[in-house]
């Protein structure tokens, strides 16, 4: 870590997340520290941020824990200050009980409480002014996920010179579940407040849409919202009204492939993914789920039919083993430990019952692991279970992909994870039919050599031609052509831009491709309309 940053310090791009890239440590002797967090935005920004004298704001992930601005491997990290009463009430209350069962289907029911709801508001405001402060004249101001939704607009009255983006990494409900979120106008005003929305599934932008509509009664057009302004010098209108122009659209998200298969080959990773077999008993196939220990993963689900499989008699336990690593989520929220205490209840009966003195049906393991371990696990696997009953994306998936260079193994993917978009070649399932699960579980573990492979080639071309770089540089672009001309961003990591040619003849396959599909989805939109 270098020398504190200056409070007065300016930046040109900011990023604001809930939670920094970075986490606080102090070792025995009560030093302070810092290391870096493992993720693929961090990978992805990384760059981007260096190449544009970026900051990233956030907060350190402890309550009550005030630190000054500092760099931090050429990024500059602008904590924000979080009491326990915030998290308690801002970030565990409206985020993880209001919001997160309400955008995930209701697959819980969600909590409303105004206090809740006061805390986020101001939370978001205390995010917004911060951001306000730190960022120069015309920056670019990128925000990230559900946490945040009121911080685009907040920031807009505080500085209408920003060009803003806010990127929703969860799923965004159908209009008629949204609705009942006693505060969906102002969350939409606060979206509204960017130039540029994105979502990871087309139906994700739509629903948002058809809110808008609905709730809001604006009109769209295409992936465009028209807002209402007040400012009589805005350049454009429609029907003698003033308005701002919002681009709403999907952006899928995706990892680092090239760093995932680059663990993968490592002699003493491999080694390691042998030594876990043995350690489970040398079974014929080993199946594996990974996730945080959250009711939207339909890990109840996956137990349940293979357990089901092996009572019926359809896999012998000495021949099958599932490996189900559950990372501690929320454990301070009641509806989280329940759910732990479900699923272990339902691991214990089904070793209880099924299991012999060598072997268990399924081995549980309810702690997280470093990346070098579980890419060691993915290689472990000959069969990969995501069976979330609502995702918004679900990198897993593709991580498991990534790591499969010798193009065997078998993804088995829920429907309703926005992978399922991409990655067609997997086994697709719905998690709520248990019988067809159970099909498709026998399927995998019986499928030929040729057809793994043909399946595996197919995934990892798609996982390597649309990894996380692609993903910035695309919703980067996107804001980029709301910005001035003089605060445009390099998306790819280079020197930055100050002026931009016209683009007409030089423009690269990839913003093809964007432009095709931005086409397809104004088609889509309009008849959704």
């Amino acid at each position: 870590m270098s020398d504190p940053a200056s409070s007065s310090s300016k930046y040109s791009f900011v990023v604001a997340s809930n939670r920094l890239p970075v986490d606080r440590v102090v070792d025995e002797d009560g030093n302070e520290g810092w290391r870096h967090s493992p993720g693929g935005l961090v990978t992805a920004l990384e760059p981007v941020m260096r190449a544009n004298e970026g900051a990233w704001v956030g907060w350190v992930g402890q309550p009550d824990v005030e630190v000054a601005p500092f760099d931090n491997d050429g990024i500059h990290i602008v904590p924000v200050p979080l009491s326990a009463s915030d998290v308690e009430d801002y970030y565990e209350g409206f985020s993880n009980d209001t919001l997160w069962p309400l955008y995930h289907d209701v697959i819980e029911h969600p909590s409303y409480h105004r206090d809740w709801w006061n805390a986020y508001k101001s939370v978001n405001q205390r995010f917004a002014e911060q951001i306000a402060d730190i960022v120069e004249q015309d920056g670019i101001v990128w925000v990230q996920d559900y946490q945040l939704q009121l911080v685009p607009a907040l920031l807009r009255a505080l500085r209408p010179d920003l060009t803003i983006g806010f990127f929703n990494h969860i799923p965004f409900p159908p209009v008629g579940i949204y609705a009942q979120l006693p505060w969906r106008a102002q969350i939409l005003d606060g979206l509204l407040g960017a130039d540029v929305i994105g979502f990871q599934r087309h139906d994700d932008a739509s629903d948002f849409l058809r809110a808008v509509r609905h709730i809001k009664g604006y009109t769209t057009k295409g992936t465009t919202v028209d807002v209402p302004v007040d400012d009589p010098d805005a350049p454009r209108s429609r029907k003698g009204i003033t308005v701002r122009h919002v681009e709403a659209r999907h952006f899928p998200i995706s990892i680092d492939a090239e760093s995932f298969e680059e663990i993968a080959r490592r002699p003493e990773v491999q080694e390691r993914a042998r030594e876990i077999r043995e350690g489970l008993g040398s079974p014929t196939t080993v199946l594996l789920g990974v996730d945080r220990l959250d009711y939207t993963k339909g890990i109840r689900h996956r137990i349940k039919a293979f357990g089901e499989l092996v009572e019926d008699g359809r896999i012998k336990v000495e021949d099958a083993t599932l490996v189900q690593v559950a990372s501690p989520s929320r454990e301070r929220v009641d509806t989280y430990r329940t759910l732990r205490d479900e699923i272990e209840l339902s691991v214990g009966r089904l070793n209880g019952d099924l299991g012999t003195i060598g072997h268990q049906p399924i081995s549980y393991l309810h702690h997280g692991y470093p990346r070098e371990e579980m890419v060691a696990l993915y290689l472990a696997a000959d069969i990969m279970l995501v069976t979330a009953l609502r995702d918004g994306m679900n990198l897993v998936a593709k991580e498991y992909v990534a790591t499969r260079f010798d193009n065997d193994g078998v993804l088995i993917l829920s429907e309703f994870a926005g992978a399922a978009d991409e990655l067609k070649q997997a086994v697709i399932i719905n998690p709520h039919d248990i019988g067809a699960l159970k099909d498709s579980i026998e399927r995998a573990i019986q499928m030929p050599r040729r057809e793994r492979s043909t399946r595996m080639r197919a995934l990892r071309k798609r996982v390597r031609d649309n990894d996380v770089a692609r993903w910035s540089r695309s919703f980067l672009e996107a804001l980029d052509r709301h910005a001035p001309r003089a605060a445009r961003i390099d998306p790819s990591g280079a020197e930055r831009e100050v002026h931009r040619e016209a683009q007409t003849d030089s423009m690269s396959i990839f913003d093809q491709d964007a432009q095709a599909a931005r086409a397809a989805e104004d088609t889509r939109e309009a008849r959704d309309a």
